[in-house]
């Protein structure tokens, strides 16, 4: 039996409606490879899932969908790998419910990456949510990490940027569709990058599109190639805490940055540090939990929000040093400080500036619209402002 046909009989295991990953597994338990469940008698395949999905299983295969796959496969840069492959990544086999193929595209080996770490968060995020993720992806891509993440808006897309920032910098995208398609569309250019630079990797047959329940459901491979899980922000019952759950299960650590008591998406952080995770300020905190390397010295900066345009780019893998933040708050007006000490940390909206700041409204937005156009704060949803 020659490549092609093998793996048309994996591909053909695995397109048959209403035979799941569970199903595929126990068939694979009892009968071995593909072949040999497909060579066996009705009833013995019956006897393993039914006699329905026998009959279904055991029916001519259906080429307009092995035969499309195959030529994929075929094309330069994209691959079918089969649980039976010896390039199937060894940790996906730890999880409990390993997928029979994945479909790949890039260079496959960096799924077995010795040393991967999963960034993820909220859709929605924050700008200093966004800012930190693209922060401690590109320092930890520095010091040799892959940086695993979903390709979704939002924290996901701001970690896969953060990798590819650094020269040498790898990372995995796990999609909920069809490995042919890129969801959001939004994410095309920076998708291409990543099949170019690092892997785009997907358990579902090409052309799914992306159906809510696929994005759950792939996390456990985001958890599974990981040695570890970044949650930057995220709110409480969000899918970032089920990748932590999913990644807790196969004894992936668990890490957390935290943020405001103010903001719905640190609550989901929080929840999960009070569970246990790991709280993280710096990417040298991930780095010795995972017993690594420290990167080398960067200029550097906390957790924070966006970059400040008086502040050298900075990677959070040490605190921030005098001369960064501190200087460039130094040449603030007299008035710009007022502002930024009522301000605080915390999201706040007008009314409350003007009662803390003691100014009028009219000064009060002129005095926000310079400090926003100098980098020391910026615009939320809602009317609020939040210091960086």
């Amino acid at each position: 039996m020659g490549a092609e046909d093998d793996l048309a009989a994996w591909l053909r295991l695995t397109l048959v409606s209403g035979v799941g990953p569970e199903r595929q597994r126990a068939l694979l338990a009892a009968f071995g490879l593909p072949d040999r469940i497909f060579g066996a008698g009705r009833s013995a395949v019956a006897s393993v899932v039914g006699a329905d999905l026998a009959d279904r299983l055991l029916a001519p295969p259906d080429e307009s969908r092995i035969d499309p796959a195959l030529a994929w496969a075929a094309e330069p840069g994209n691959h079918v790998i089969t649980l039976g492959d010896p390039e199937y990544p060894a940790a996906l086999l730890e999880i409990a419910d390993p997928p029979v193929l994945l479909y790949v595209k890039g260079d496959r080996a960096r799924l077995s990456s010795p040393a991967s770490l999963a960034i993820v968060g909220a859709r929605s995020a924050t700008p200093s949510g966004a800012s930190n993720a693209e922060a401690f992806a590109r320092s930890l891509a520095g010091s040799g990490l892959t940086i695993v993440s979903g390709l979704a808006l939002g924290i996901d897309t701001a970690a896969h940027r953060g990798a590819l920032a650094e020269p040498e910098g790898v990372t995995i995208a796990v999609i909920g569709t069809g490995a042919d398609r890129v969801y959001p569309a939004k994410n095309r250019p920076l998708a291409l990058e990543i099949a170019e630079r690092g892997v785009i990797v997907s358990e579902y047959p090409l052309g799914t599109p992306p159906l809510p329940a696929n994005f759950p459901r792939r996390n456990r491979i985001i958890a599974g190639l990981s040695r570890g899980v970044l949650v930057v922000e995220a709110a409480v019952g969000s899918g970032s805490l089920i990748t932590a759950r999913l990644a807790t299960e196969c004894g992936r650590e668990v890490f957390a940055i935290p943020g405001s008591i103010h903001s719905p998406l640190a609550r989901g952080c929080h929840r999960l540090i009070r569970d246990g995770a790991k709280l993280v300020e710096t990417a040298a905190d991930v780095l010795e939990e995972l017993n690594l390397k420290s990167p080398a010295p960067r200029p550097a900066a906390r957790t924070s929000g966006a970059r400040s345009k008086r502040a050298p780019r900075g990677e959070p893998s040490r605190p921030v040093e005098r001369g960064n933040a501190e200087l460039a708050f130094e040449t603030a007006s007299p008035d710009e400080k007022r502002v930024l000490d009522a301000l605080g940390h915390d999201p706040l909206d007008v009314d409350t500036l003007v009662a803390r700041a003691g100014l009028t409204v009219d000064t009060l937005y002129a005095i926000l619209l310079a400090l926003e156009l100098d980098g020391h704060l910026t615009r939320l949803p809602g009317g609020r402002f939040q210091r960086l």
